[in-house]
């Protein structure tokens, strides 16, 4: 799914609950959904997305151009108040 047609999903499910054919739950399921499926398919030319299968911030997915760099913003991303460095994290191509 590219951006566009993700962004045109995201507006379906706005509409949606604003002419009151679904509630907000169902809205927040149908943009997660969207969201998680432009993820899984995200591959730019030089970036990618990557699960942190390991360490701070397991289970969070990302957008690098390396693993290496895919360590360095999940550790960015989670509260590194214990000194956690980018070793500490392990990641996988989605």
């Amino acid at each position: 799914m590219d951006r566009i047609s993700a962004l045109r999903n995201v507006e379906d499910a706005i509409r949606a609950f604003e002419n009151g054919e679904a509630d907000l739950a169902d809205t927040e399921q149908r943009v997660a959904t969207v969201l998680r499926t432009y993820a899984t398919e995200f591959d730019s030319d030089d970036r990618r997305a990557y699960r942190v299968i390991d360490g701070p911030g397991e289970g969070r997915v990302v957008v690098a151009g390396t693993p290496e760099e895919a360590c360095e913003q999940a550790v960015l991303l989670v509260d590194a108040s214990d000194e956690t460095d980018a070793s500490d994290v392990t990641v996988e191509p989605l």
